[in-house]
């Protein structure tokens, strides 16, 4: 069975969930979930004070109802099951995550996914700034895994990234993979300014019609058409990801940087 959990809340504070995850609360009776505390501000609270739960982790599997979009750090260090959201979450979605899945019908907030290290998370609707990016202070961002985004993010989209995959169908703000270490972020959509600052490995893809502009520290290198791209965006079409059929065969330019750290990275612009 799934553990369902209906969100019953009425406030304007916000609520965290951090480690209520399938694979904490798999060994727990349905009392003894209720009983589990969690930060409502600063108060401490019992988990059944703000939801209406029922069914049972048998399966690891849990599904959160409601309009959760002041409820924080859903799925922070997730190890295994899955997460399902039928509308909107707040931040710190998928935080540190390793492993299991987590879907959203809505939207998500900031952080989504920031310094996961494995998992699946895919969100139909949009999501903030900081997506699957370290936090401040931090070396390291997201370091595996992937992320799915059907609609718009924000700013420093994979900021510090070292590993994984984020693809955007939408728009994204300014910085993406601003300090990236390695991993690939796909755009299908427009962007702001000043991507791959500071990138020293990695590749960014850039599939909408208007490309944004390039630092000066990226070079030209040449127009071709890369094997990887035609594996990895047949994988985005599998996971139910909006990739049209006219861009499997895509042909991109080349584009080399970021200079002032090496100009290992690479950015792909398609140009067809």
């Amino acid at each position: 069975m799934t553990l369902e959990l209906e969100y019953i809340g009425n406030t304007t504070i916000p609520l965290e969930l951090q480690g209520v995850t399938p694979c904490r609360l798999r060994e727990m009776s349905l009392p003894e979930i209720e009983q589990i505390e969690v930060y409502h501000g600063k108060e401490i609270v019992p988990l059944a004070e703000f939801f209406k739960i029922s069914g049972d982790l048998a399966d690891e599997q849990m599904c959160f109802s409601g309009d959760l979009s002041g409820v924080h750090w859903i799925g922070w260090k997730m190890e295994s099951g899955s997460i399902a959201i039928m509308e909107n979450c707040g931040r710190h979605l998928g935080s540190e995550m390793t492993a299991g899945t987590i879907t959203v019908q809505g939207s998500a907030s900031d952080w989504v996914g920031a310094e996961m290290r494995g998992g699946l998370i895919h969100i139909k609707g949009n999501a903030g700034h900081q997506v699957g990016a370290s936090y401040r202070g931090s070396s390291i961002g997201m370091n595996r895994g992937t992320i799915l985004v059907h609609g718009d993010v924000g700013n420093e989209l994979g900021l510090t990234m070292r590993r994984g995959l984020i693809a955007v169908a939408g728009k994204a703000g300014d910085l993406i993979g601003f300090n990236m270490r390695a991993g690939t972020i796909m755009l299908f959509g427009e962007a702001g300014i000043r991507h791959g600052a500071a990138m020293r490995r990695g590749t960014i893809v850039f599939m909408g019609v208007d490309h944004p502009p390039l630092l000066p520290s990226f070079k030209y290198a040449c127009r071709y058409q890369p094997e990887f791209m035609q594996l990895l965006l047949r994988n985005l079409k599998a996971f139910g990801f909006p990739v049209a059929d006219s861009a499997v065969d895509a042909t991109y330019d080349l584009h080399h940087g970021d200079m002032i750290d090496g100009g290992r990275g690479e950015v792909l612009l398609r140009v067809s």
